[in-house]
């Protein structure tokens, strides 16, 4: 509770922060704790929207990894110009003679342009029946081969940069290449494990707003129960279907409490309030995704047992 306790009681005044870069060095130390609380504070801390989302997408990424957490600034390199689903990969990661390397391209990827180390999808081989071994891949951003490429800012949150990557001949090392199949240990999970830390980002940040903006109590007490949703939700299945109902619950409230904000936020007037309202729409990226992980989710839970 002590998280929620700062939330509620430290100054809520945030510190600009002019780059990316200033915002990860002030967030980093909150790292070291559970990767919710540690969304929870990065939101309450951040003076706008794209860096929230930054602590909650890193927190994220810690959280998937487990042990091998990384400890920079880090990007989940999935999508190429197909998709993210398996049969859209064609980054490979071959054997050869020399040992392991990596090659393909990928796009969209988030925060790739700042990140020390790269987290790369790839296919290596195939199994049995002929399908892509799909598996992750720890690659530094500034290994040999390894090119960045900054894609266009997105008319929200430009302050979250994307980019295009070019992995040539990348040498890697097997202890570099993530255990488990990487479809369904990692990437088909980290929706939901990424919804559950970026909401967290979102409340922390909306608190801080609320407080600053002399929101209502009412408003305060069900942000503050959200986060205790949330920070539950984090310890929970991100497979089963039971998380992904109580997570629609979760980010619909949170929508519904967003919108109750809207008069404490216009009172703390531009910039934050023009900023509030231009970044929003980053709420509404994968809404038709959620909502087909409801459905299944449904679904599975109408089946009889």
């Amino acid at each position: 509770m002590d998280v929620l306790e700062t939330l509620l009681t430290a100054d809520p005044q945030a510190r600009t922060c002019a780059t990316l870069d200033e915002f990860w060095a002030r967030h980093e130390p909150n790292t070291a704790r559970a990767p919710a609380d540690a969304a929870l504070l990065g939101g309450f801390e951040a003076d706008r929207l794209g860096y929230a989302f930054v602590a909650g997408y890193e927190a994220a990424l810690r959280a998937l990894l487990g042990n091998a957490r990384p400890l920079g600034l880090t990007s989940l390199c999935a999508t190429e110009v197909g998709g993210a689903h398996p049969r859209a990969i064609e980054t490979r990661l071959d054997d050869t003679a020399g040992g392991l390397r990596l090659h393909g391209r990928k796009r969209w990827s988030t925060l790739a342009t700042r990140a020390s180390e790269l987290v790369v999808l790839a296919s290596r081989g195939a199994d049995a029946n002929g399908r892509k071994r799909l598996v992750l891949v720890r690659v530094p951003a500034d290994a040999p081969g390894v090119r960045v490429e900054p894609m266009p800012d997105t008319p929200f949150t430009p302050e979250i940069p994307h980019a295009e990557l070019s992995l040539d001949a990348v040498e890697v090392g097997e202890h570099q290449v993530l255990p488990g199949e990487a479809w369904e240990t990692y990437v088909k999970p980290f929706r939901t494990v990424e919804d559950v830390h970026v909401h967290a980002a979102l409340l922390g940040h909306a608190l801080a707003l609320a407080r600053r903006g002399g929101a209502p109590r009412s408003v305060i007490e069900r942000l503050a129960a959200l986060v205790l949703t949330l920070r539950a939700l984090a310890t929970s299945d991100p497979r089963a279907a039971v998380t992904h109902v109580a997570l629609g619950g979760a980010i619909a409230d949170a929508r519904s409490l967003i919108e109750a904000l809207k008069p404490a936020i216009v009172s703390l007037g531009d910039p934050i309030a023009a900023r509030w309202v231009r970044d929003l729409p980053l709420l509404e990226v994968a809404s038709k995704a959620r909502a087909q992980r409801s459905e299944v989710a449904f679904a599975l839970l109408a089946e009889p047992r």
